[in-house]
């Protein structure tokens, strides 16, 4: 069979085995906790101000259109993952509706997403986390990587490699763990909330739109503009992806997988739309968008010194469990393809006693070490926003060709308005994706070509359904 007729079928696509099979082990809290602790992090925390900064008051309208961009991709995967509840999320989608070169284009986007979110959340995460350091005596040149004019950001690798030791103990006590964080986080919000209401401006929001609509080079020749900063803070939406990637290890996953996507999705929104408007509100754009910390920064010029601590506090107790679901999902992708026989098949063995593949996961850490403690956030954050999107065209068009190829097949969620939503997901992940800096965009086509180099020279000939699997039916 050519490598080009490759399909799984639906009805195996979980494929494991003994040694190389997931434990089931979480229920819909766990997914909307995991949900809500990917989305709200490091978009909302630090992600704020770079938008700001690229797009005015009018960066209210960069996360309205970029939640809807992912609204339509949210709705395709609470589709999929309940008709397909197996892990590997956008990579599986494709394997079973386009075939294994697309699968294997889709599985490197997310690795390339997935790795990269680890590392921008950990140089946030260190952000935050500067001041105790400092504490305890850190010197400034391994606070900050190369760019910033240090030797590596210390604090960022270090946190990479606490979440994932403690992903390597087991996928139920992380997630206990994340939830327990979770709440942590929207209390520090909610309180930020609080607080700056009373110094609401409305004249902040004039003018709208100072730097217009359309993603335009500005005066440093970087783009700017509403869609500018919508391609960048999509960076802040998605999260509810990495759920899907937990449809093997939930115990009911044709209910529980809709509720921890689509509720995670809709909770987010709202407070992202929220702790938006009152910033702007309380600081004028162009004073908050130069602080990599601005809620804190927001904070301390309202003359709440002591609360600003305590969120930024909260920031560096609660921003891991943007690492931590992240870093769950990038495991499991990499276990995917690994037990699909597309990397070595040694890297998806299952550790007896946890039940979580102990070796991709440390794997996953030390690459996201490596990359935080070098790169600037937003140049990482924009680089992972690529992968985002190249995984997002692929799950709406998955729901497209599985809609016309297998019309009768059941559906627990059907997607509203299916062809709508779906080409809603492609078309407006083909416009973020060309709103995004040239540079990201040739980055990103570089790593398909080594990409595309590793599954030609590897994963073409060693893949499962390569050594004489039936195709699917």
């Amino acid at each position: 069979m050519s490598f080009w007729m490759r399909r799984k079928a639906i009805d195996g696509a979980s494929g494991g085995h003994e040694g190389h099979q997931l434990k089931k082990t979480l229920s819909w809290p766990h997914l909307v906790a995991l949900g809500v602790g990917a989305i709200v992090g490091t978009g909302i925390y630090t992600l704020t101000g770079v938008g700001a900064g690229l797009a005015g008051p009018g960066v209210i309208l960069s996360f309205l259109i970029a939640g809807a961009v992912c609204a339509c991709a949210a709705l395709c995967y609470a589709e999929l993952s309940t008709m397909i509840p197996a892990s590997g999320s956008a990579y599986t989608y494709s394997y079973v509706a386009m075939g294994e070169p697309v699968a294997w284009v889709i599985g490197w986007s997310l690795i390339l997403e997935y790795t990269l979110v680890c590392a921008a959340v950990a140089v946030g995460w260190s952000a935050h986390a500067q001041g105790l350091f400092k504490m305890i005596g850190t010197p400034d040149f391994l606070l900050a990587g190369p760019h910033a004019g240090g030797i590596i950001n210390l604090p960022a690798v270090i946190i990479s490699m606490a979440v994932a030791g403690l992903l390597a103990l087991g996928t139920r006590e992380s997630a206990t763990v994340n939830m327990v964080l979770v709440v942590i986080k929207i209390a520090a919000l909610a309180v930020f909330v609080a607080l700056c209401l009373p110094a609401f401006d409305a004249s902040h929001f004039t003018p709208f739109m100072p730097k217009g609509f359309a993603a335009n080079p500005g005066p440093d020749g970087l783009k700017v503009g509403v869609m500018a900063a919508a391609s960048l803070i999509f960076f802040a939406f998605y999260g509810f992806d990495a759920v899907s990637t937990a449809a093997e290890e939930t115990k009911n996953p044709k209910r529980d997988l809709t509720i921890g996507i689509v509720g995670s999705m809709a909770a987010c929104t709202a407070i992202y739309m929220i702790v938006a408007a009152v910033s702007i509100g309380a600081s004028r754009t162009e004073v908050f968008s130069a602080s990599e910390a601005p809620l804190v920064f927001i904070l301390e010029t309202l003359k709440h010194p002591k609360v600003a601590a305590g969120v930024a506090l909260a920031a560096v107790i609660a921003l891991p469990t943007v690492i931590l679901a992240f870093m769950y999902g990038q495991s499991r992708i990499f276990f995917v393809m690994a037990r699909d026989g597309l990397l070595p098949r040694a890297l998806s063995r299952v550790n007896a006693k946890t039940g979580t593949p102990v070796l991709m996961t440390v794997l996953t850490g030390v690459l996201a070490a490596f990359l935080s403690g070098l790169l600037p956030l937003k140049e990482i954050a924009e680089l992972a926003n690529a992968g985002t999107l190249a995984a997002f065209i692929a799950v709406g068009a998955s729901v497209i060709v599985l809609r016309l190829r297998e019309p009768e097949r059941p559906r627990v969620f059907s997607t509203p308005a299916w062809p709508v939503v779906a080409a809603g997901a492609i078309l407006g992940c083909l416009y973020l994706f060309i709103s995004l800096p040239a540079k990201t965009q040739h980055y990103f086509f570089y790593a398909q070509l080594i990409g595309l180099a590793i599954y030609f020279l590897y994963g073409v000939r060693r893949s499962v359904l390569a050594k004489g699997s039936s195709p699917a039916k």
